[in-house]
This record gives C-alpha cells, structure tokens and sequence, in this order.
C-alpha cells in the first residue's frame, strides 16, 4: 500500500495541493532535533527539504567564526533548492531551531519534479525572487537603521510571521536567543540587550526568559521606521 502524504498547511501555500503531493511522494520523511544541523555551508548538494512542522535557521559563519543570521524558515519552506538548481556548494548552513519535521527529496528527483510541473517552477522562481528582494532590503536596513530600529523591523516581523495572541499582546513563540538576535540584525549582543530595555522601558514589549511579547504592534511598527 501506497503511504499518501499529508498536505502542509499554511496560509500561503508554496505549491498547489496536487504538485505538493507529488513532490511529497518523491520524498522520505525525516525529523531532526532541535540544534540538528540539516546542511551545512560548502556541502556539494545532494538533496532539498519541504519543512513540515518546526523552524529552523539560516546562516553563514565568518572567517573568525562568529554567526550570522540569514533567514528564519518554518512550515511550508523549502530549503537547499538554489544549490540543486544551479549545482554549486551550499551556499548557508541550515540548523534547527525547534524539533522539526521534514521531507527530503533528492535533487534529481527534485529537478524531474520540475521539469514536468511548470507552474510549480514558476511559483519557486517566485520564492527565490521574493527571497532575494527581501535580501536585499535587509542589506538596505543595515546601512539605514541604528541597531534600535534593526532590533524593532526584525521583532515586528517576528510577531507577524510567529506570533500567538496572547492576552493583551502577541508572543513570539519561537526560542531565538540574544545572540542570534543580534547575528540577525547585525549588531552586538550588548546593542541587542539595550534596545530590548528600551522597547520594554517605553511598554511596547514585554521580555521573560527566551519569550519576547509585543504589547503594542502598532508602536513597534513605527519604532522600526
């Protein structure tokens, strides 16, 4: 008997019900726990890999060997297909954040599955794009914002994108360290610290250990402009 897979379920789907079947079917379940490395930067690519549940980091480390942050993905994302569109190294390392669950498809399987489902190529040319731009601003943000306005603009979308109501505000439910934090937006650990004292200070966050809460959105939002 055939194992049918389970659809992802998100807001903004990736693929169309059907081609993410398809693809699924290509594919073998895999889970990792969480600070599990699922590739790291400079791996010849052999496979890429449709998250399923849990979050996991993107980053690239420094000659010195400090960190930084590139992305943050979670359910519906997929992982390691510019390497096997284009062959080359990996061009990050991937980590999981939380306990994730995954599924993995080979790259030729994976290249075959495009070839003969043309708008699920269109739509990951439209990721890549979209991921790209988004690249791009960040570069603009570094150059543009003190470490205060980076901290708030990466918050802000952190309680968009991985926020739960949670009484009289939104808690980020994802277990992002200080460090991170700051290798996300370019900035000391001790820059990162400050900034979250003076969100809190002025009540736009509230702070307890790993869990940030953004009580006033809104202000967050203008704080980061």
């Amino acid at each position: 008997m055939v194992h049918e897979p389970g659809l992802l379920t998100r807001t903004d789907p990736l693929l169309a019900e059907q081609d993410q079947r398809d693809l699924l079917r290509m594919g073998r379940r895999r889970c990792w726990p969480a600070g599990a490395t699922l590739f790291s930067e400079g791996d010849q690519s052999t496979t890429v890999v449709l998250v399923l549940s849990g979050r996991a980091k993107v980053f690239s480390l420094t000659e010195q060997g400090g960190e930084v942050l590139l992305a943050i993905r979670g359910p519906g994302a997929l992982l390691g297909e510019m390497s096997a569109l284009d062959g080359a190294p990996r061009s990050a390392s991937v980590s999981a954040l939380e306990p994730l669950e995954a599924y993995v498809v080979g790259v030729s399987a994976f290249l075959d599955f495009l070839a003969t489902h043309p708008e699920a190529a269109v739509r990951i040319i439209r990721m890549i794009v979209s991921r790209l731009r988004d690249a791009d601003r960040k570069r603009v943000e570094f150059g543009t914002y003190d470490a205060l306005g980076r901290v708030a603009l990466r918050l802000a979308e952190l309680a968009d994108r991985f926020g739960a109501e949670a009484g009289h505000g939104v808690r980020i439910t994802l277990p992002l360290t200080q460090d991170e934090l700051a290798a996300w937006t370019g900035s000391s650990r001790e820059s990162v610290t400050k900034a979250l004292r003076t969100l809190r200070r002025q009540g736009i966050i509230e702070t307890s250990r790993r869990s940030v809460s953004v009580v006033d959105l809104d202000r967050l939002r203008d704080r980061a402009r």
